[in-house]
């Protein structure tokens, strides 16, 4: 790995010096081990916890087929489906990875007795497979997680509809936390030269996945004017669909659940602001049972914010706890777009403030590939900025997955992988110098 770093630190490498470093046997890598699939069995999703089940481990390097590439990773990150990953939940990722395997001769080394995570990256491009012309070795990149076939027309007018369509890193093997990754050429992107290695690696899934639920057609189509409630609005999805809605002249009323969330939403340049929790809202009697008086206690705050108006737009994320809420506060007519269900996968409203008031739920799912590249130009201009407020180590990857895991993070939290620290990787100092202060802004919390 040594050659490796030299040549990315050194100002004067060719690409034709990538090309010929050696490359290692084997790397590390984060990973979860089959045969422990079963290690949180009783225990409550809260209680499980990723620092046991995430390890550090010297793994293969994997064969490199056609259209693909190898990237040394500079940066990666944590997101929450990296969570998932750890503690199995909502099923274990080696399902995945079985099917995939089945798929043909080449995708069969992706199903293995370990799965390396991590849907975020930036770093180098080391090698590129036959039929790849847009990349060469040396090239500074991020990727974006979306893998597919294209082998079907289905897919052909928007990627994300393939039949074929996986998250790289969670739905495949060989992802981003570690020191070398396994991609689709076409999963890669220039690095904004602007950002650090870490923070180039943070926007990646989460920035393109509230592009799509938020700004694109595929979503929410959201327009100048429309009022739109974002949950979560200072964590790793929230913070980027808070700077879209600024962005695009929308009205984003944030909900979060700390002065201190608060106090970073309104430094974004948001204005109207719910603490969730100094107000108290219970939208559950019990496991069973959804209180509608706090739906309308609810919707009463976001009329005081909003000068008597509802939501045009609803970015939903959380799931279970919040959606019952989201489909009675949003207005005649409007959009309901959800993604994730951090707090449960089975959702629940009253069907009468869907159908009766011409609402529409909007299912999304990451981006597709134009989506995903518009989302990043947009960080390369100093658009949308990176909301990166913590970064660990490789080996510390289980304590950042664990902080995410409890909320514990705000914005997005990152990891050094080749990287020998943070601050690497700036190749635009003038245009860094323009926006340093949005790109601090959640590091100096």
């Amino acid at each position: 790995m040594k050659d490796i770093l030299d040549a990315i630190q050194s100002p004067d490498s060719t690409s034709a010096d990538f090309a010929s470093i050696k490359l290692p046997e084997s790397y590390r890598a984060v990973t979860v081990h089959k045969d422990e699939q079963e290690m949180f069995a009783g225990v409550a999703s809260r209680d499980k916890d990723p620092r046991k089940s995430l390890h550090l481990d010297d793994v293969a390097l994997p064969e490199l087929g056609p259209g693909e590439a190898l990237v040394a990773v500079m940066a990666s990150s944590v997101n929450y489906n990296s969570v998932w990953s750890s503690i199995f939940e909502p099923m274990s990722t080696f399902g995945f990875l079985e099917r995939y395997g089945r798929l043909s001769e080449l995708t069969k080394r992706h199903d293995l007795p370990y799965h390396v995570i991590g849907s975020d990256l930036s770093g180098v491009v080391l090698r590129t497979g036959p039929g790849v012309n847009a990349w060469k070795p040396g090239d500074e990149v991020v990727a974006h997680c979306l893998s597919v076939e294209l082998e079907s027309s289905d897919g052909h007018n928007d990627t994300m509809l393939d039949p074929e369509q996986r998250i790289w890193g969670f739905e495949t093997n060989f992802g981003g936390l570690a020191e070398i990754a396994l991609v689709k050429s076409n999963q890669l992107m220039p690095k904004p030269g602007h950002l650090s290695w870490e923070e180039a690696a943070a926007p990646g899934l989460v920035n393109s996945t509230a592009y799509r639920q938020l700004v694109s057609r595929n979503g929410a189509g959201m327009k100048q004017g429309d009022n739109v409630l974002i949950w979560g609005a200072s964590g790793g999805l929230g913070s980027y669909a808070t700077q879209f809605a600024l962005a695009g002249g929308a009205n984003p009323i944030c909900v979060v659940s700390s002065p201190e969330k608060a106090a970073i939403c309104r430094s974004m340049g948001a204005e109207a602001v719910i603490d969730r929790n100094a107000e108290g809202y219970k939208f559950w009697k019990d496991e069973q049972n959804q209180d509608p008086r706090e739906w309308k206690r609810f919707g009463g705050k976001i009329r005081e914010l909003t000068g008597g108006e509802d939501v045009d737009i609803v970015f939903e994320h959380p799931g279970r706890e919040t959606f019952g809420a989201s489909v009675y506060v949003t207005r005649r007519g409007g959009t309901i777009v959800t993604c994730a269900s951090t707090s449960g996968y089975k959702h629940e409203y009253d069907n009468r403030y869907l159908w009766m008031s011409l609402k529409k739920i909007i299912g999304s799912h990451f981006a597709n590939y134009r989506e995903a590249w518009e989302a990043n130009r947009l960080v390369a201009k100093g658009k949308i900025h990176p909301t990166l407020s913590k970064v660990y180590s490789l080996e510390e990857t289980g304590q950042a997955a664990y902080d995410v895991h409890r909320n514990l993070h705000q914005g997005k939290v990152g990891v050094l992988a080749l990287a020998p620290q943070e601050g690497l990787g700036v190749r635009d100092e003038e245009l860094r110098a323009q926006h340093i202060d949005a790109i601090n802004r959640f590091r100096n919390i």
